[in-house]
């Protein structure tokens, strides 16, 4: 590197000697090219070195031994400002090129959109005509210049022979036909106007969001549709959204059959994939499809693809028994490369689901285009922009290990919670008993190496006296509990339906000694459990984490549950104001070691919304979802004369247990798996009606503010107070359709809490935002103290205003940082601290507002 010279903060420094860097009338530095590469080095270990550090590199670097320590002081923070601004300046422009791409897909889709407002037009203009002349036969000589526009089309559809010539489709040259067919299609849906797309509900566009993200209305099928823009280059991508199994969850298998090169450069494969069911009680999917990859003369790639059936030709793909046939309508990938970087991708997906063969209480599990969206299209483009996230370096190694190892752990206790649910006889599942009363399902599989991964080394436990697996599971209807409310309760609050022997029974598992089956103890006592963050994805939706039980014995008996337990797990779905497909809980048993290769036996539960209904139980009420299938075409006017009248949100809750057994404990872990799946189904009942919101108030599900007189008298207090203290209201944002002071305050955007006046400060109440910052609900809100949310710097500072604030009426505290009731931290730019007066002007609590406060 060049020698440099840096400016000096100060100019009363004397003149050096001969050797020294020379002064430039006082105000600048020169530096040898030695010299800066020696400092340079020093920098790369320590960018901040402490006095002490900067006299030693002085001492032991003899080209430095001449410069002052002041000088040294000043070169390392010049060279700090200029990383930073070297970072500053990086990070725009990758800003501006996202802006520029992301301006060049808006002005794309607002030209789709007016396609499609024309295409309206026409139809419009059409029904209208059609209506004149059923009303007035004689203007069927008038012009039909917009029924030619319209049905065209249609025309063309409805007669495949004009568009297409004679093929043979069991040849390559007709499969290459099929394929630019499919290719037309698909492109139709992704940047034309085939399907009437409509955003969806609470995906917003812009340069910092996922993208934008449209479902189908009114379409054959279910479709939803997403465009993105990601920091990976178009073949990366391509190889990416081809490896589903990497990422879409649902998927069990992918197979290519068949790989046919074309000439224009492009692949025809013929693929079988089957998927998991979403419960126990619905049957999984199987598809037969032709995927054509192919590049465009603009240099996009596209991927698109669509099931082989009798309509469309191609050979006939296999048939598997337990699986239903579905279809995948044109369907595909258009990535286009981005200048400066990245690609810019249209994610179509586009299926017809069989939906009548299933219950008609699951049905929306399968006609739903917003289900479609979460589990397939923001699930492709959520991971790609994931492992760009990582690719760029900025993910920090948690634990010793890379991102791509936590994605494998992930990836392994999803797909072995779905392949305990679904339990195909393939992978060694055979039907033990079910208990008809409450839809208890066991099933055991005898080769348990094929569950918990054909790389990890047999049990030595199983080797010696043989052994297996056995699940047990049951699904039921939950009725208006919110499913990311109920998985977020079930995490925190695992002492409430979980049982410590149980989970002491799995823990000796992991380990080759001889084990006794427990007895469920009613009076069973379980240590608090910790837990330890792993990883999370980039927008936060999904969790991995370590659970450590802290046990504790207190007979010769009970001496294993003196030892911690560990849990892996993974938390989906839990934040309430993100759409979801899902929100799931899904744990193994692990040991200290925590091996790459540690075998995981995952169990847990899977709560999906199902669409809103008014012919549904009382919402008091949790109820078997058997029992429901079961009541028939004259159960339903029952459950209608039971419903309170209100729309009512429904979800389907699915539960599902595993555990190793020896081969002569085999019944006994049996009846114990049984007892215990039906102890959690119990308690989560309990659970489900204690925070359901028709019984404690909407507030529960952090949607609305509290309706009770209390919130509303606190509210006009909270606010007035602020107004006598300040001389100024608060600034109410985002907040233009509130119409009370409730209802400003729990929209407000900052967060807004208000603690007891008490030598040890708990929460009394909190708004949207508070309870968000917090992690917590207004039920659990009282079992939280100020002082376990604010580190030691937020502690020290409110102390030493604490008097001004009990004097003047209030005091503005600097930002910091404060910890959430999950452990997480979060950031403020600024805290102002009042004191609520009620009517009579009394000290009723305190409150405090934490301005543009944002997770870490």
């Amino acid at each position: 590197m060049a020698g440099g010279r840096e400016r000096l903060s100060s100019s009363s420094l004397s003149p050096t000697a001969a050797g020294a860097p020379q002064v430039d009338t006082g105000k600048y530095v020169r530096y040898t090219p030695e010299q800066v590469e020696a400092l340079e080095r020093v920098y790369t270990e320590c960018p901040k070195p402490s006095s002490l550090r900067r006299q030693q590199l002085i001492r032991e670097c003899p080209i430095l031994s001449n410069i002052e320590p002041k000088q040294i002081k000043v070169w390392f923070q010049n060279r700090r400002c200029r990383e930073k601004q070297r970072k500053e300046a990086s990070r725009l422009q990758t800003v501006n090129r996202k802006l520029n791409a992301m301006n060049k897909l808006l002005m794309e889709e607002n030209d789709r959109l007016q396609k499609q407002v024309s295409r309206l037009v026409y139809e419009n203009g059409y029904m209208r005509s059609v209506q004149t002349q059923l009303h007035n036969p004689s203007a069927a000589t008038t012009d039909t210049s917009c029924e030619s526009v319209v049905t065209s089309g249609q025309h063309q559809q409805q007669n495949p022979a004009v568009l297409h010539p004679q093929r043979d489709a069991n040849n390559p040259a007709g499969l290459l036909a099929i394929a630019e067919e499919t290719l037309a299609e698909f492109m139709s849906k992704a940047t034309g106007t085939a399907v009437e797309w409509v955003q969806m509900v609470g995906m917003k566009p812009g340069p910092d969001s996922i993208g934008i993200i449209a479902v189908s209305h009114n379409c054959s099928g279910v479709a939803a549709r997403a465009c993105g823009l990601v920091s990976l280059e178009p073949t990366k991508v391509a190889e990416i959204l081809k490896d589903r199994p990497s990422w879409y969850r649902d998927c069990r298998c992918v197979d290519i059959i068949h790989v046919i090169p074309t000439g224009n450069g492009g692949t025809i494969e013929l693929i079988y994939m089957q998927t998991y069911a979403p419960t126990t009680l619905a049957a999984p999917r199987d598809f037969w499809t032709l995927r054509y990859t192919s590049g465009l003369e603009d240099g996009s790639l596209v991927i698109c693809e669509r099931s082989l059936t009798q309509s469309t030709g191609g050979p006939s793909g296999p048939n598997t028994p337990n699986f239903i046939r579905a279809e995948v309508l044109p369907s595909g990938y258009l990535i286009r490369p981005c200048e400066g970087g990245g690609s810019m991708i249209y994610i179509v997906d586009h299926v017809d689901l069989d939906a009548w063969s299933v219950p008609e209480v699951l049905r929306p599990l399968y006609e739903s285009p917003k289900i479609l969206a979460q589990k397939m299209t923001i699930a492709a483009l959520r991971h790609i922009r994931q492992i760009a996230h990582e690719s760029s370096g900025e993910i920090p190694y948690g634990a010793g290990r890379q991102p791509a190892v936590f994605r494998t752990f992930s990836q392994r206790l999803s797909r072995g919670f779905n392949d305990a649910v679904s339990g195909f006889p393939d992978d060694g599942w055979s039907l033990l008993s079910s208990d008809g009363s409450e839809d208890i399902t066991i099933s055991v599989n005898s080769s348990p190496n094929k569950i918990v991964g054909s790389h990890v080394s047999p049990n030595p436990l199983f080797s010696n006296v043989g052994g297996g697996i056995l699940c047990a599971k049951a699904s039921m209807l939950l009725q208006n509990v919110p499913p990311a409310l109920l998985v977020r309760f079930l995490r925190e609050h695992r002492s409430e339906w979980a049982d410590p022997g149980v989970d002491a029974y799995s823990a000796a598992s992991l380990r080759a000694n001889p084990y006794a089956v427990p007895g469920l103890r009613t009076s069973g006592f379980m240590g608090s459990q910790v837990i330890l963050p792993l990883a999370h994805t980039l927008e936060h939706e999904e969790f991995l984490e370590v659970i450590r039980l802290e046990g504790h014995g207190f007979s010769h008996d009970e001496v294993l549950l003196s030892r911690d337990m560990y849990l892996l797990q993974l938390c989906c779905g839990v934040d309430e104001n993100a759409t979801s497909a899902s929100a799931q809980l899904v744990f193994a048993p692990i040991d200290e070691s925590f091996a790459d290769d540690a075998p995981l036996l995952p169990s847990g539960f899977r709560v999906i919304p199902l669409d809103t209904k008014t012919d549904v139980p009382s919402a008091t009420r949790t109820l078997d979802l058997a029992s429901a299938l079961e009541v028939g075409p004259g159960g339903a006017s029952r459950a209608s004369t039971d419903a309170s009248g209100a729309c009512n949100t429904r979800s389907v809750l699915t539960i599902a247990f595993q555990f190793s057994y020896e081969n002569h404990l085999r019944e006994s872990v049996a009846a114990m798996a049984r007892s215990y799946v039906r102890a959690v189904m119990a308690s989560v009942q309990r659970v489900a009606v204690a925070i359901a919101p028709s019984r404690l108030g909407p507030q529960i599900g952090m949607k609305h503010p509290p309706a009770s007189p209390e919130a509303i008298t606190l509210a006009s207090w909270i606010g007035r107070s602020y107004r006598a203290h300040t001389g100024a209201d608060i600034r109410w944002s985002d907040t233009e359709d509130a119409d009370s002071p409730l209802a400003l305050l729990w929209k407000h955007s900052d967060a807004i809490l208000c603690c007891s006046l008490k030598p040890a400060p708990m929460f009394t109440f909190a708004n949207n935002a508070g309870l968000d910052i917090l992690e917590t609900t207004l039920v659990n809100l009282q079992d939280i103290s100020l002082e376990m949310i604010l580190d030691d710097e937020g502690r020290k500072a409110l102390c030493s205003e604490f008097p001004k604030i009990m004097q003047q009426g209030f005091t503005y505290l600097p930002g910091g940082v404060c910890k959430s009731s999950m452990g997480r931290q979060a950031s403020y730019e600024q805290a102002v601290a009042w004191k609520v007066l009620s009517d009579d002007d009394t000290p009723h609590c305190l409150a405090f507002m934490l301005v543009n406060w944002t997770f870490m």
